[in-house]
């Protein structure tokens, strides 16, 4: 399994047909004060794998780290893989709501994304203290 796509947005939706829609991707937060916590935003992901992976569990993390190698927080989820149509490779879009998120100090984040384990994607994100 791959990760195609893994951006963070202020807000993103799955429509009807299918189709991953997103609005406002960043990879800055500015903030006046620290202590800072940021009340909403998404993480989107695109997940690729070969037809020969359907009907497999894959066990999908999420954590976020800081530059020091600490983990802020870790989320998770279970997934099982559909069989796709003869040709395709199995694709799914993940959208996880992240709020209330808290950022000691500012600096570089990452968002790590494992699947079974092992990291397989990787989003950046810098905190930045503003002036008053």
């Amino acid at each position: 399994m791959e990760v195609k796509l893994a951006v963070l947005a202020d807000y993103s939706n799955v429509s009807k047909e299918g189709k991953l829609n997103l609005l406002g991707i960043f990879d800055v937060i500015r903030a006046r004060s620290f202590p800072a916590v940021y009340r909403n935003m998404q993480l989107v992901m695109i997940l690729e794998a070969p037809s020969s992976e359907a009907n497999t569990d894959k066990n999908v993390q999420v954590r976020l780290m800081d530059a020091d190698g600490k983990r802020v927080f870790e989320v998770g989820a279970q997934l099982k893989l559909a069989q796709p149509p003869p040709g395709e490779m199995i694709r799914s879009n993940h959208i996880f709501d992240l709020n209330n998120i808290p950022f000691e100090r500012p600096g570089d984040y990452a968002f790590c994304i494992l699947v079974n384990g092992e990291e397989k994607g990787r989003v950046r994100l810098k905190l930045v203290k503003t002036k008053q």
